[in-house]
């Protein structure tokens, strides 16, 4: 008979790449998983893993196994997160943040979830939009908070608040009063954040629309370090306003307001259509009520 312990050893020998990280996982000698391999290849008298690979390959049959197995696993969990108290559900969760929120609520979040489940285990990823969505594709995380800039019917978007952006630069760097025009930009470095980027992508399609060209752009994909090369004098940049305020209030950033204004930046958070995963809706509702990009953690940024 097959049993759920054999299909988890699958997984995690698949997902971790060996039979040694698999063991460590499920907290049993890697003698004791092959055994669990071993019984599901005799239960369909074929073999699973390619032993002529030195790592986890799977063969064919062991391909289509590991993915209904992965399946079969997904729904027990969901079957136990309906049925179980909060208070027993033992699950992990893989979430998945932009720079931004890591840097200013993505704690709430992460007490909130605690209170409301004790005993899941949070697996967070602090990358880049584009990486995240990806894994979150390839179901590799469970849910994402990112920039909503992935109109996709495959996933769920629950809308989260909007972060306002501002360009500024040193001091030093701009002397001029009142409103200056996008366009003269161009008579500056500019940073930017990239396509890579979940803002930067909706920036880079806005500033195309206005016609906006910049002759000088140097790229940062981390917000700490285009913060750090804004207060140094480098160039003009885009960050959130709100923020960044205290940076402003010191005298050590200056906001240049523009013609026209920047758009304001929907944040989302994002799980899979085809997964019936209601611990990822209770997350995106728990994010709703935690989201405020108005504070950084970094209450030092005297040398970000």
């Amino acid at each position: 008979m097959i049993t759920f312990k054999q299909l988890e050893a699958i997984y995690w020998i698949v997902e971790l790449g060996s039979f040694e990280s698999a063991s460590l996982k499920l907290n049993m000698s890697q003698s004791a998983i092959s055994k669990r391999v071993q019984e599901l290849e005799d239960a369909f008298d074929v073999p699973i893993f390619d032993r002529s690979k030195r790592s986890a390959r799977l063969t064919e049959k062991g391909t289509e196994l590991f993915e209904y197995a992965s399946e079969m696993l997904r729904q027990r969990d969901y079957l136990l997160e309906r049925i179980s108290s909060k208070e027993v559900l033992v699950r992990r969760f893989r979430l998945g943040v932009t720079e931004l929120t890591a840097l200013t609520w993505l704690p709430a979040l992460v007490e909130s979830i605690r209170q409301a489940y004790p005993r899941v285990v949070l697996e967070p990823s602090v990358e880049l939009s584009s990486e995240l969505f990806k894994k979150l594709e390839n179901d590799q995380l469970d849910l994402i908070i990112v920039p909503d800039v992935f109109d996709d019917a495959r996933f769920v978007a629950t809308p989260l608040k909007s972060v306002e952006n501002a360009w500024m630069c040193a001091p030093g760097l701009y002397q001029d009063t009142g409103p200056m025009d996008v366009q003269a930009l161009a008579s500056y470095t500019v940073l930017t954040q990239g396509s890579s980027s979940g803002t930067g992508l909706i920036y880079d399609r806005w500033f195309a629309q206005h016609d906006v060209r910049f002759n000088r752009t140097l790229i940062s994909h981390y917000l700490v370090a285009q913060v750090g090369l804004t207060l140094s004098g480098v160039g003009i940049s885009y960050l959130p306003r709100q923020c960044l305020a205290p940076l402003v209030d010191q005298g050590r950033l200056r906001v240049i307001e523009t013609r026209p204004r920047l758009p304001q930046i929907r944040y989302a958070a994002v799980h899979r259509a085809d997964r019936l995963q209601g611990l990822s809706v209770e997350v995106a509702r728990l994010a709703h009520q935690c989201c405020d990009f108005s504070r950084l953690l970094l209450q030092d940024t005297s040398n970000p």
